[in-house]
């Protein structure tokens, strides 16, 4: 293909796409030394890089002089003595600590559990649109397997026998992995992703793919559009729109999700799940379509902050096969005291824009008798970080943009990836190079918000909560706090740079939908976050109800 003539007034329209501004004399220096750049450039583009192909720079959380919190893996469980309830739906709608109880003693079996969860998926799923497999003989022979195990006297652990769902961006063997993108819809892989390993290990039961916005972004794939069960007129967020649906109604125990900027905490916002961003390298990501390599995450939505815990315990490790993955202990006890932890609040988050659900939140944090503190952040460009993840993301499917294959996805608007890869051709790789330099002050900007306080609390939104973490790597935790009555909500958004989780349609009906808050913690160290969320999620009182779903 023969590349158009670069002239004089060619460079300077590209000045205005890049934001820089040259004078004739230095145009005209460049002019006749551009196509090297040029001719580099499309070599490069010659070569294939498949998806699953890593960066070589590696992001690493770690400041200089961190230390790990932890020198073992500890997973101490609250005790269980509630009875196995006599109808399916309370059997369904338990939490994974009471169904793993109820499995080891031998009053529930595995079996009875998973055709619970098939047959509602059978008559839920479609009005959903949650699951893109189902994986129903696979599932009852994983859950005959864990009964025979029980039978015999072995117990793997507290996810023995139980079933799952796994966001269909892992792959898992002889089961489409369609990334809910059209171009991959047929994909079939021959390998299980190594979180999918590690949960057979623990006996977990594999009902099926849970649905994902395609490629890693909202709530629409090329099934549909995935519904938040509180009110089927909106989608259910995304881009874990599947794994955050199929949990809040119990069609699954619990499911895997991964978040890159809001893709756990967003969805569990929406539909009222408890969703755990662990820290950046807690979890593989092998066998995992990649989105951005270097935020890229992998955590639990459940349907209580315990069973997040479970998960995590099951998930974690380091991993060679991901060069990002960091060797760390994971520490949790469901008897620990909250009374000594120090939360910390950024004042703005409470202001203008803070819901009822906010403010009782952190009213509910004050009656715990913990110390509650007001902290705050250097003002920095927080947003501007963004323009990273598109980089990334484009750069993981260049391929669709050049080939125009992007032009077969469902979702094509300016908010939509189409659209937001095809201007990342036009970012700057010294911008890029600088905005990286900025991401090690923000670093350090969080790290310098944890000396004071152990736990911060907030809206999902908080100011630049939901960005820097993300590009920090800190763990959050977003749990249930409480209902809004609110129209049909919009798509979520990242155009302008921004996510937002849509705004209220002033038109028609209004439902009765979850508010969740998040809590963040520091590196390698959910405990803290978790201990919180177990005391908030009890003084709440919320977690237990139910969307009433037609049946």
């Amino acid at each position: 293909m023969t590349q158009p003539e670069i002239t004089l007034d060619t460079i300077a329209a590209a000045e205005r796409l890049m934001g820089v501004d040259y004078s004739p004399a230095e145009r005209q220096q460049m002019l006749d030394n551009l196509e090297g750049q040029i001719t580099s450039a499309l070599l490069r583009r010659a070569v294939p890089l498949a998806n699953a192909v890593p960066m070589a720079l590696r992001f690493d959380p770690r400041l200089p002089g961190f230390s790990m919190p932890h020198g073992a893996d500890r997973l101490t469980l609250s005790a269980v003595a509630a009875p196995l309830p006599a109808g399916d739906e309370d059997i369904a709608f338990a939490p994974v600590t009471h169904l793993s109880a109820w499995i080891k003693s031998g009053v529930l079996t595995s079996r009875r559990l998973t055709q619970i969860y098939l047959d509602r998926i059978a008559a839920l799923g479609p009005k959903l649109e949650c699951f893109a497999a189902v994986s129903a003989d696979l599932a009852l022979a994983e859950a005959e397997a864990a009964d025979a195990l029980t039978r015999a006297g072995v117990n793997l652990g507290p996810l023995h026998g139980i079933p799952y769902g796994v966001k269909d961006l892992f792959d898992t063997k002889g089961i489409v992995t369609g990334w809910g993108a059209e171009p991959y819809r047929d994909r079939v892989p021959d390998m299980d992703a190594t979180i999918v390993t590690k949960l057979r290990a623990a006996g977990a039961v594999l009902l099926g793919k849970t649905t994902v916005g395609a490629l890693a972004y909202n709530d629409i794939w090329y099934g549909g559009v995935t519904r938040n069960p509180w009110n089927l007129n909106e989608g259910s967020s995304g881009s874990s729109a599947g794994s955050a649906s199929a949990t809040a109604a119990a069609l699954c125990a619990f499911a895997i999700g991964t978040e890159t900027l809001g893709s756990i905490t967003s969805p569990s916002q929406r539909c009222g799940t408890t969703g755990l961003r662990p820290t950046f390298g807690r979890v593989s990501r092998a066998g995992a379509m990649a989105l951005c390599n270097s935020l890229d995450k992998v955590g639990p939505i459940c349907r209580t902050v315990e069973d997040t815990a479970i998960v995590l315990a099951a998930l974690n490790g380091a991993d060679v096969k991901d060069r990002s993955s960091i060797a760390a202990p994971f520490v949790f006890d469901g008897t620990a005291d909250y009374r000594g932890l120090r939360v910390g609040y950024l004042a703005a988050a409470f202001g203008e824009g803070a819901t009822a659900v906010d403010h009782a939140a952190l009213a509910a944090v004050r009656a715990l008798g913990v110390e509650v503190v007001e902290v705050c952040l250097p003002d920095l460009p927080y947003g501007a970080l963004m323009n990273t993840l598109f980089a990334e993301a484009a750069a993981s499917f260049e391929d669709l943009t050049l080939s125009n294959l992007d032009d077969t996805l469902t979702w094509q608007d300016a908010a939509a990836w189409p659209n937001a890869m095809r201007k990342a051709r036009f970012l700057s790789a010294v911008d890029h190079v600088q905005l990286d330099r900025l991401r090690y002050l923000v670093m350090h900007a969080l790290d310098g918000l944890f000396t004071q306080s152990d736990v911060l609390i907030g809206p999902f939104m908080t100011g630049p909560m939901l960005i820097a973490s993300n590009f920090t790597g800190h763990p959050c935790l977003h749990l249930r706090a409480g209902f809004e009555d609110l129209g049909t909500r919009s798509p979520a958004s990242l155009a302008s740079g921004k996510l937002t989780t849509g705004e209220a349609d002033a038109a028609g009906r209004t439902f009765t939908v979850p508010q969740g808050i998040s809590l963040w913690g520091r590196l390698f160290d959910e405990g803290p976050i978790l201990t919180l969320g177990l005391a908030l999620e009890s003084a709440l009182a919320v977690a237990d109800r139910r969307p009433g779903l037609p049946s």
